[in-house]
């Protein structure tokens, strides 16, 4: 009898902890929007530093007005450049949200590729199946995606999906090249493969999953920078050993952050948003980065 009491009450503090975590996750820190820096040693000698914002994965859904208020007010930090990694919407009618949210930071140029939660809805799914990472795609209803582009664009940004552009940014001549998203195989990095031109200061590419086929390619092309999201940073982290799962074939210890492949440095943004089946985030809290791009040490 003493035996069944001592498991009942610790069966009883073991549920209590975990409706504990679970509102914590839920209710709290899936709403602590948190602004990270990061210095980026790309620039040439001399060259002055540039700000360079990074958001990625809104998920956005009708009424989330506190995430919306959150990123449109980052617009202050008056960033020099805006890198956007998709999966902007997580619903049919959250388009305009989405396009009132990153009004305010079309004032800075930009460049974009999209996630699959560009193009379609997210749907269920058993947790269990991040662990599998050959777990077949499984595809919501339509998004806005060409409507989507218009407001980008519009705004005056520059669509990197399977595509490549120049352009000066604070007196920097910069290369831009950018595959649509891995994780669904539309990408095409042969419509943009080539070496980075000589006439470039500097060279970012963009995708949306941080595939290592895809870093690959834009390092032996000599990219000198890669923003990607897509991971969450795991989501669900367990503290003292981080994430989990990353959803794609990028290692766990470089699930998010500032890190090295090969001769390039690239970032992955844990993001700010989640799916809608699945609000929570444990040991991640939602973010966006501030990258300051400083001269590189030869």
């Amino acid at each position: 009898m003493k035996i069944s009491r001592g498991l009942a009450a610790a069966a009883g503090i073991g549920v209590g902890a975990g409706a504990l975590a679970l509102a914590y996750a839920s209710l709290y820190e899936r709403v602590q929007y948190t602004l990270r820096h990061f210095a980026v040693p790309v620039l040439p000698p001399e060259a002055e530093p540039i700000r360079v914002l990074h958001i990625s994965d809104l998920h956005m859904t009708p009424g989330q007005f506190r995430k919306a208020h959150w990123v449109a007010s980052l617009a202050a930090l008056d960033p020099d450049l805006v890198l956007l990694t998709g999966d902007n919407i997580a619903h049919p009618e959250a388009l305009d949200l989405v396009s009132r949210t990153l009004r305010p930071l079309f004032k800075a140029p930009g460049a974009f590729v999209f996630g699959s939660n560009d193009y379609y809805a997210p749907v269920f799914k058993n947790p269990m199946q991040y662990f599998n990472p050959n777990h077949e795609h499984k595809y919501g209803e339509p998004l806005p995606t060409e409507e989507l582009r218009k407001v980008l664009v519009d705004g005056g940004w520059t669509d990197l999906n399977n595509a490549s552009a120049d352009a000066v940014v604070s007196g920097l001549n910069i290369h831009f090249a950018g595959v649509d998203d891995p994780h669904f195989d539309l990408d095409d990095y042969e419509l943009v493969a080539g070496a980075v031109p000589k006439s470039a200061d500097l060279s970012i590419g963009l995708t949306h999953s941080p595939e290592p086929r895809v870093l690959d390619d834009f390092a032996r092309d000599g990219y000198d920078f890669v923003a990607a999201g897509h991971t969450h940073g795991g989501q669900v982290c367990v503290p003292g050993v981080g994430a989990l799962v990353t959803n794609c074939g990028i290692d766990r210890k470089r699930v998010k952050g500032l890190h090295p492949w090969d001769d390039m440095w690239f970032h992955v943004s844990a993001g700010l948003g989640t799916s809608p089946y699945a609000p929570v985030r444990f040991a991640c809290a939602p973010e966006a980065s501030l990258l300051t791009f400083i001269p590189a040490e030869f």
